[in-house]
């Protein structure tokens, strides 16, 4: 009997192995396998077996198993089929992205020395001090210690343990060390709530879904604190007592901890979370007990929807609208929104995609009648939206003659008076360090990274420059311009850290904290920080865009957001949405309790239709303005579109590799439209030169994307027409989220 084994390598092609026949009953389509591959062993999945082969030479045999239970069943292994077609991957990698090679059901746990006294009187020489210390400290304890706890009595307290124990004065035990997986959680948070009548028909809805076993879409549209994490919780309640499981999806590690916290309070340890922030010891655990059919909910950031659940019956992705979502790199360059559809069709599960800004996306199927759609338009237990305020910011430095002003007079005094109120408030600025831009003020030459064509960023702690894109460091600042020679350099643009320190300077008396990527190289970070906020020891919380979304705490009365325009004018289709989804949901976390909120929006486009409408929390005329601009311009939500990027080292070899791709593609099927080929926005990344191909096809002549997939994988997958030079990569991205 042989087996076809998928390696998570770039190549398409499968190898053949003979199954040794201790492992013939075991070795099934779908098992993960440890086999030689040239040198090396490398672990791989079966996706065929065979009686017989025509190849007559020597076979080499499947050296194990890498699972001692099953994880994968036909319904994950149909999803990883899927996977592979879709996005143009070989199902060894694909297999990899949804069952990591680092996580095995064989994992066991390290296990440390537990000691204790016997009680036996001892007649240990005066010599003997080490052991004579450690005898007298553990007749001093109750029950078992860690022996790592010894090392101020003994050098070598393992070694001093062993003599003392073969002496009968002593007992050891082994006991695994369980990873500690509650430092990413908020304590419960019990809340005793009322549904409104808005929120018991939605929960009717889902309910009435998972009761009927079919897979059933929802769009659940909620003003931001409506109440959408408590249908959440009463959906997986009605799951679980089912004997079904739930997924639930995040798009930032900093929501993970709030809504574990809450849901922990209802499902004790039946919840798992799952983020890239777990270390590996906590994730192989975590995968371990998940795969062993002991949790009922995990909770976790976009490869939390490949988590190997029994009887899978209700999938939400909270914040659905997000780009996190999307995996850019390695390949399959997947969307967890649109896995999470694929996954609950296969299950016929139920599944809920959530937001107050839903994607466009998201917003035209439910006009077309693909989505079932759930509107909640109140605030839960009252609550008023939040009063917003526009800022002109050129008007406001003309009228107080201070340009480049990080905040304004209204700003200021609002801030003021929540401090002195003893409120909360939240501050948004999406761009982290300090200054981005270290600039000569005479000729205008900007230090810029030698890798990649993007000026560095200052960070005034630790007094160096880093790329926020390859984290290139220059530890040493320059004295003199490059180009000019010229002293006079200068600081120009605002981070966080220049916010912080600006806030810190005007309110002395208040406690500053910020969130960004600098200050949360830990998820426990992260949570502690969150906690503080929420119990109100913290009285203003500054951050990037991980604050400005799904966090809820009824005592922020404040949002500020310092540039309503980071990110307006970028070259992008879809820029605009971005934009508008960020601060209407910045603005939705003021006045979520009782007290009234508010929000100040600086901008130096006030006119501009999203800061009009996104000011007004309009999403509807402003989701309208947007769909009429994306149908002239045949963008996504009314086509398919596949990104195509390729790139090198040498700036001449990709442009000519690109030429040969474009005209790859110059006879393209009815309803289809080819952008490019053209260089990216950011034309040079990490040492590479960028250029892009992107292939558009209108959903009025392709309404399923098929015609798409069947022509550009025709095209790449060719062997003969294929001569792009060997230097050269070539990265596909099906329905890419941005154009950058």
């Amino acid at each position: 009997m042989f087996a076809d084994v998928s390696f998570p390598i770039s190549s398409y092609q499968t190898f053949s192995y003979e199954i040794p026949d201790s492992l013939l009953k075991k070795v099934k389509v779908g098992v993960r396998v440890n086999a030689p591959l040239g040198r090396r062993k490398v672990q791989g999945i079966v996706v065929g077996l065979q009686k017989t082969l025509k190849y007559k030479g020597r076979i080499r045999p499947i050296e194990s198993l890498v699972d001692d239970q099953p994880v994968l069943d036909h319904h994950l292994w149909k999803l990883i089929n899927w996977l592979a077609d879709y996005y143009n991957t070989p199902v060894g990698i694909a297999a990899k992205t949804a069952l990591p090679t680092s996580l095995s059901t064989r994992y066991k746990p390290k296990t440390q020395m537990l000691v204790k006294s016997t009680g036996q009187k001892s007649d240990l020489p005066k010599k003997a001090i080490a052991q004579i210390a450690v005898l007298n400290h553990l007749k001093t304890q109750n029950g078992f210690i860690a022996v790592q706890s010894l090392g101020e009595f003994a050098s070598n307290p393992v070694d001093v343990c062993r003599k003392l124990s073969g002496k009968n004065l002593i007992e050891i035990k082994l006991e695994p060390i369980i990873p500690d997986l509650t430092g990413f959680s908020f304590k419960p948070m019990f809340k005793k709530i009322r549904f409104s009548g808005y929120q018991k028909s939605a929960v009717d809805k889902i309910c009435t879904s998972l009761d009927k076993n079919e897979f059933t879409p929802f769009l659940l549209h909620g003003v931001t604190g409506s109440g959408k994490t408590e249908i959440y919780i009463e959906a997986a309640r009605h799951a679980i007592s089912q004997g079904k499981t739930v997924i639930m999806l995040l798009p930032e590690i900093s929501l993970t901890p709030q809504i574990a916290g809450r849901f922990r309070s209802v499902f004790g340890d039946e919840v798992a979370m799952w983020h890239s922030k777990l270390n590996q010891s906590a994730r192989a655990w975590t995968w371990k007990r998940i795969c062993a059919g002991d949790y009922k909910v995990v909770i976790g950031a976009r490869s939390a929807i490949f988590s190997p659940l029994k009887n899978l019956g209700l999938i939400v992705v909270d914040e659905e609208q997000e780009n996190s979502y999307k995996q850019e790199s390695p390949a399959p360059r997947y969307h967890a929104r649109d896995v999470s559809l694929m996954r609950g069709k296969i299950h016929n599960a139920t599944v809920v995609l959530a937001s107050a800004t839903p994607s466009l996306e998201s917003y035209y199927n439910y006009i077309q009648g693909k989505f079932e759609y759930i509107h909640l338009p109140e605030r839960y237990g009252g609550a008023k939206y939040p009063h917003v305020h526009v800022v002109d910011m050129m008007k406001e430095s003309k009228e107080t003659d201070m340009y480049g002003s990080i905040f304004s007079r209204i700003l200021i005094e609002k801030i003021s008076d929540r401090i002195g109120k003893k409120e909360q408030v939240i501050l948004l600025h999406n761009r982290r360090g300090f200054a981005p831009v270290l600039k000569c003020a005479d000729c205008g030459e900007i230090e810029t990274c030698p890798h990649c064509q993007v000026s560095l960023t200052y960070h005034k702690s630790g007094q160096f420059l880093q790329c926020h894109f390859c984290n290139h460091l220059k530890k040493q600042l320059p004295t003199q311009c490059r180009e000019c020679h010229s002293l006079t350099l200068q600081l120009a643009g605002v981070g966080t850290q220049k916010v912080e320190e600006e806030l810190m300077n005007l309110f002395p008396e208040a406690i500053v904290e910020r969130l960004d990527v600098d200050t949360t190289r830990s998820g426990k970070n992260i949570t502690e920080v969150l906690q503080r906020f929420s119990d109100g020891d913290i009285n203003i919380l500054l951050g990037t865009q991980m604050i400005a979304k799904g966090l809820d705490f009824s005592n922020a009365t404040l949002v500020g957001i310092i540039n309503g325009d980071t990110g307006l004018h970028l070259p992008d289709f879809r820029a605009g949405e971005r934009v508008f989804q960020l601060i209407y949901q910045a603005a939705g976390r003021s006045g979520r309790g009782r007290i009234p909120g508010e929000v100040v929006v600086q901008t130096y486009s006030p006119d501009h239709s999203v800061i009009k409408c996104a000011s007004q929390l309009d999403l509807k005329k402003y989701y309208n303005i947007c769909l009429d601009e994306r149908q002239t311009l045949d963008y996504p939500p009314f086509s398919w579109m596949v990104r195509l990027e390729i790139s090198g080292e040498n700036k001449r070899a990709v442009e000519n590799a690109s030429k040969i791709m474009g005209r790859k593609f110059n006879h393209l099927p009815k309803g289809m439209i080819l952008l490019g080929p053209a260089y990216c926005y950011r034309e040079r990344l990490r040492n590479k030169y960028r250029m892009q191909i992107v292939i558009k096809s209108k959903k009025t002549s392709d309404p399923n994307g098929n015609k798409l997939h069947h022509h550009f994988k025709k095209v790449i997958n060719n062997k003969d027409s294929s001569n792009l030079p060997g230097n050269i990569r070539l990265i596909v991205d099906v329905n890419p989220v941005s154009l950058l």
